[in-house]
């Protein structure tokens, strides 16, 4: 029946675009597609009449409902006679408010489903974020999962573009094999360049408290330079140098769209980071928690600890990581917690509190590495995100920073709810808190 809803979705993809001929942009990566996704409609949508992927539709279900805009009819029938009336609409009667730019996040968890995706929908953009450990049960290793997701860029026509990650120097191997026009992005020899990345905040007008999280709006700021022009970016809410990446991104294909720097700067200003991904939530106690809860990989993790070490805490705060498994990793499984472990260490972290079945690798590493030398609290192991929760509750003093990450299926978000300072706000802020997921 997949088969058979999928075979047809395609189809009349297919001729939606064919009628309405927007231009698509198309992103894959291993790492920061959504982010991406949401930086560049931020950039382009205060301009052009633009459409983004919703939630996680980014695959051979999930892009044909994009292009139609509707959600999935999940089991009901009724749903999903609604969704194709509303394409056969579309087929019949021009609907002049259909979007002129269509930006696509397409994923792959299997061989074959980039160039799938982009045979329905053939980008005139493709945006190539990063290449790293994901779905390696799958790809085998980074060779494979290049070889899948570069179809995003090789596949391009000559006068389309090409935007890739400079920093990135798998991304970066497939510079002769692309066709179209390419600018590049990041921090080192990039076309758009960025520099001056730093974690601050902006005075908010009242506050009830003298306490520092409580009265700024915190953020990500860098500087980016295009063409000889710089101009500064705030993006509010979020944190980490990969939130950077995603707005450099957004900022290169507004490059295209003969969009100058001060206007795509002022635009992303409107940018939110998705839910789970390096957002900033204020905590029990006046804590700040970093929610990276959405998925996790060993690069993730890795630029997560790396972007945290760079804060500086008052005397007598903490740097607390609790940290799920990381899912999906194969025979490298072991080893990349073990890793983990002792990047958390080299980072000065002061607790880890690790959660899962593989994340006992990871404590095991950071006692090796002598984290809990001098207190036994400070490497816990839980087997389960419950246990976790309560007895971060009872750690955290006020001034600390917690972040929490780990794969999806350890459904981490329910550690952030037990302590994030207004729970009620959960289904605004968290990931996962709608449909099935509250019943697991």
């Amino acid at each position: 029946m997949r088969k058979f809803l999928q075979k047809i979705l395609r189809i009349i993809a297919k001729q939606i675009l064919k009628k309405y001929k927007p231009e698509i942009i198309g992103i894959t990566g291993s790492v920061g597609k959504t982010s991406s996704k949401e930086a560049i409609f931020a950039a382009l949508s205060p301009i052009f009449n633009c459409r983004r992927s919703m939630k996680s539709y980014n695959n051979e279900i999930g892009t044909p409902l994009t292009i139609i805009g509707a959600e999935t009819g999940g089991r009901s029938i009724f749903k999903w006679l609604s969704v194709f009336l509303k394409a056969i609409k579309l087929l019949l009667v021009k609907d002049r408010t259909y979007p002129q730019i269509l930006i696509l996040e397409m994923g792959a968890d299997k061989l074959g489903d980039i160039e799938y995706l982009v045979e329905i929908a053939p980008p005139k953009i493709g945006v190539l974020t990063a290449i790293a450990e994901s779905h390696l049960h799958v790809f085998k290793d980074l060779k494979g999962v290049l070889k899948e997701k570069e179809r995003i860029v090789t596949k391009l026509p000559k006068e389309g573009f090409a935007i890739l990650n400079a920093d990135d120097e798998n991304v970066m191997s497939l510079k002769n094999k692309i066709a179209a026009r390419q600018i590049t992005f990041g921090f080192i020899n990039a076309d758009v360049r960025a520099g001056e990345l730093l974690f601050s905040g902006l005075e908010d007008e009242f506050c009830e408290t003298q306490y520092e999280w409580d009265c700024k709006t915190w953020g990500t700021n860098f500087k980016v330079t295009y063409n000889g022009s710089t101009v500064p970016v705030f993006l509010p809410h979020c944190f980490g140098k990969q939130h950077a990446y995603s707005a450099l991104a957004a900022i290169a294909v507004g490059t295209t769209y003969k969009i100058n720097l001060v206007d795509l700067a002022e635009n992303l200003k409107q940018y939110r980071a998705p839910k789970g991904r390096m957002n900033l939530i204020a905590g029990i106690k006046h804590t700040m928690i970093i929610d990276d809860s959405y998925n996790s990989s060993p690069t993730a993790v890795k630029a997560a600890l790396g972007a945290i070490k760079s804060i500086n805490l008052p005397v007598g705060k903490r740097k607390i990581a609790v940290l799920g498994d990381m899912l999906e990793l194969g025979e490298i499984s072991a080893q990349a917690h073990r890793e983990i472990g002792f990047k958390v260490v080299e980072n000065g972290f002061d607790y880890l509190i690790a959660v899962g079945k593989e994340a006992k690798a990871m404590a095991d590493a950071a006692i090796e590495a002598g984290l809990n030398a001098n207190n036994a609290d400070k490497v816990k192991y839980f087997k389960d995100t419950a246990e976790a929760g309560i007895f971060l509750q009872n750690l955290i003093i006020s001034g600390d920073l917690i972040l929490v990450k780990g794969s999806q299926g350890m459904r981490m978000e329910n550690i952030v709810k037990e302590i994030m300072a207004e729970p009620e706000k959960a289904k605004e802020l968290l990931v996962r808190q709608t449909g099935e997921w509250e019943r697991r």
